[in-house]
């Protein structure tokens, strides 16, 4: 690695997301002797990044997080391309997507590539039968439809409509729904997740301009502590690999932690869009960047106030990347014939922009209430064969009058 590539590394992790958190007992001093109320150990382990170079919390658990008692079984999770190398503009019918009831069942990938996959899932039960540890990825889960917690060996997270949850990579983890009607898009990551770096000073704290802050940011709460020995089925996806693994103890055993690696969560809702007197470029929606995509939230603004302005977007060239939207809520003012829980893929090579009658519609409008989410990939998506199960197989020609 050149010293300018580490310097750049080392740019980058100044400027994500430094938030310090802690819940529960630990030592004042790190790597110290630290014993039970009975004079018990606690067993202390990083859960980090980059080796020790990246973002970590220290953990503090009741019992060795190292036993493993059996490996079950293991079965391949990698997507199947059914379009490998695509040109082709597609709107897919996210709502056909059939519930299940098991969380890792339900969940179907349908555009992906080596970064990051792309898709929906429809859990109608809770996980708890098992946990679920994703070592290969980082998590962002947008909750469409559903209410629940996301439990975790670092503490819970309610979530509602239009939360983003951020789940770290090797973070074991349970959900419990209050609903049975529940809709999710989900990323899998493999690049972490982060705020766009432009909203932060060179500290990494939020500045005045940025669209959120850290107020609007749910952090873990109420710390569960199992002191629970007997056979705890852990689910442990590696290389696209689910692995069945028997742990001895209960993995949520955790007395207390510190640190800087913790799932998190932000509701679309609290994001605050940036208008101007022209229509805004998508970036100003920017919620979330990876080295490899970004992600933005489109939701209801003020229209633009020139005189002559277009509200609609601009037709624009998708050269760099692959563009998708899943269509949340509102009515989205660029398209025709579009419905919640849809998705359009634009791939890069070939133009896109409004569709037709949807410019002169715009003109004179003064709000929009439309509520999206979007991914802009910057190497070519593959098509899955989920995806082609839900393409209305037209959308391509929607352009043409």
């Amino acid at each position: 690695m050149s010293c300018l590539s580490t310097f750049s590394s080392f740019v980058l992790n100044l400027t994500v997301m430094p938030i310090y958190h802690k819940l529960g007992s630990f030592p004042q001093k790190r790597h110290t002797q630290f014993k039970s109320p009975k004079g018990n150990h606690y067993y202390e382990q990083l859960f980090g990044t980059e080796g020790f170079h990246g973002f970590s919390s220290l953990l503090y658990h009741t019992h060795r997080p190292t036993q493993v008692k059996e490996i079950l079984k293991s079965y391949d999770a990698t997507p199947k391309a059914a379009v490998d190398k695509n040109i082709k503009a597609m709107l897919l019918k996210g709502f056909e997507i059939k519930p299940e009831n098991d969380f890792l069942d339900s969940r179907k990938v349908l555009l992906f590539n080596s970064d990051v996959w792309f898709g929906l899932a429809a859990p109608k039960k809770s996980l708890r039968t098992y946990f679920y540890k994703n070592a290969d990825a980082d998590e962002m889960l947008f909750i469409h439809k559903g209410k629940g917690t996301l439990r975790t060996f670092m503490g819970n997270i309610p979530f509602e409509y239009g939360d983003y949850l951020i789940i770290p990579r090797g973070m074991i983890y349970q959900i419990d729904f209050e609903t049975e009607d529940n809709r999710l898009l989900f990323l899998e990551s493999f690049h972490p997740i982060y705020t766009p770096k432009r909203y932060k000073n060179s500290a990494g704290q939020m500045l005045e301009h940025s669209p959120f802050c850290e107020r609007d940011y749910k952090m873990p709460q109420d710390l569960e502590t199992h002191d629970e020995k007997g056979d705890f089925l852990i689910k442990i996806k590696k290389e696209g690999m689910i692995h069945e693994v028997v742990y001895a103890t209960h993995p949520f055993d955790v007395v207390g932690w510190d640190g800087y690696n913790f799932p998190w969560a932000f509701s679309i809702h609290n994001f605050e869009p940036i208008t101007g007197r022209v229509h805004q470029p998508p970036p100003v929606h920017q919620t979330f960047e990876t080295p490899a995509y970004v992600v933005c939230s489109f939701c209801p603004r003020l229209y633009d106030y020139h005189p002559l302005s277009i509200p609609a977007p601009y037709n624009h060239s998708n050269i760099d990347s692959d563009e998708v939207l899943y269509y949340v809520d509102g009515d989205f003012m660029s398209r025709n014939n579009i419905k919640q829980g849809d998705i359009t893929l634009h791939p890069k090579g070939i133009p896109h922009g409004p569709a037709p009658g949807a410019m002169e519609r715009s003109i004179g409008q003064k709000e929009t209430q439309e509520l999206a989410v979007m991914v802009d990939t910057f190497r070519p998506l593959k098509v899955s064969d989920a995806a082609m199960q839900i393409d209305d197989g037209k959308y391509y020609k929607s352009w043409v009058e």
